[in-house]
């Protein structure tokens, strides 16, 4: 997808980034689903928007059908990593429930072991760096998100870089899921839970309190309690904001509604993601695109945006140094040279 720009405004692909809020089996190219689901003889349904959460998982779940194998999810890999690039990323933290490949991959280690392995040759034929956050799925209870958490603990400093817990926040409450978050915490994994998308501020607040985000997937919902979102500006805690996605689930709709300027306003930190590309048929450089144009967001904004995205990211101190220089120069680059 690519990018347009007001006469005369910075490129924003130009500006380093990180990827930090991205899923596997919802970032698929469309073509490439397409390609293997004729092959399966299967149709893929492509709605423009969802009626509700279901709805939504209904459409990943047929997607995720398309890794049928390693070959299969190496090339999503690759073409995630190269979409990245493309978009202007210098870092990509992908997520992934292991259990989405049924077995199709052996167990959950081997799982992360394959995607691994796939991230790392990605990133070093395109320049952008890997790490993988190895999520659990709030609807299959405690037991299978311990089991998640232990294999990440296993995978820390191996390329696992964090644990997550994703799916419909109404079905299980964050509270439930405190010991899988510690043994991921003690294990030196950042914290980077879904909440504040389809249940309101008191799920923030759980995985402020509870599980001890680092990072909140979404979070937005937590405008709706002052106090919080002081809280949240307090701690320095990011909350990884998805503009389209939160317009096609019924979050905030239009994007022209979406609360990030009220958030950056009142000094929350905040970075800039896709969520679900194939899904939401958006990428990165989109979202900061919409950021731009739909809520008027300033340059200087923007790259804030993305240098709270390399800094609270799990990317190397050497990357890191570079992007934030990066950033400085595009920030500054005088327009007559653009």
């Amino acid at each position: 997808m690519t990018a347009t720009n007001p006469a005369g405004a910075r490129s924003l692909v130009d500006l380093p980034k990180a990827h930090l809020h991205l899923h596997l089996d919802g970032s698929l190219r469309r073509s490439t689903v397409e390609e293997i689901a004729a092959e399966e003889g299967r149709q893929v349904p492509w709605p423009s928007g969802y009626g509700s959460f279901a709805h939504f998982m209904e459409t990943i779940t047929a997607a995720a059908a398309c890794l049928r194998d390693e070959e299969d999810v190496r090339r999503a890999v690759h073409e995630i990593v190269e979409d990245a690039r493309d978009a202007g990323a210098v870092w990509l933290e992908l997520s992934v429930w292991p259990g989405l490949f049924q077995g199709r991959l052996g167990d959950y280690a081997s799982a992360v072991a394959t995607v691994l392995d796939a991230g790392r040759d990605a990133a070093e034929r395109s320049g952008v760096g890997f790490g993988l956050i190895a999520a659990a799925n709030r609807g299959l209870g405690v037991e299978d998100a311990t089991a998640v958490a232990e294999v990440a603990a296993e995978f820390a400093g191996r390329g696992v870089v964090g644990f997550g817990l994703d799916g419909d926040e109404a079905a299980a409450p964050a509270a439930w899921f405190g010991r899988p978050f510690e043994i991921a915490r003690h294990a030196g994994l950042l914290s980077v839970p879904h909440a504040g998308e389809i249940a309101g501020p008191e799920s923030v607040r759980e995985a402020l309190d509870v599980l001890g985000a680092d990072r909140v997937m979404h979070g937005v919902r937590g405008i709706d309690d002052p106090a919080l979102v002081e809280e949240l500006a307090a701690r320095g805690t990011t909350l990884d904001v998805c503009l389209t996605s939160n317009a096609l689930l019924g979050v905030y709709e239009p994007i022209a509604a979406n609360p990030l300027p009220a958030l950056l306003d009142a000094g929350a930190r905040c970075s800039l993601n896709a969520d679900d590309s194939l899904l939401f048929d958006t990428d990165l450089l989109r979202e900061y695109e919409q950021a731009r144009t739909v809520l008027g967001l300033s340059d200087e904004r923007l790259a804030a945006m993305a240098a709270v995205s390399i800094e609270d990211s799990a990317a190397p101190a050497p990357l890191k140094t570079a992007a934030l220089d990066g950033i400085d120069e595009w920030l500054h680059a005088s327009r007559e040279s653009r």
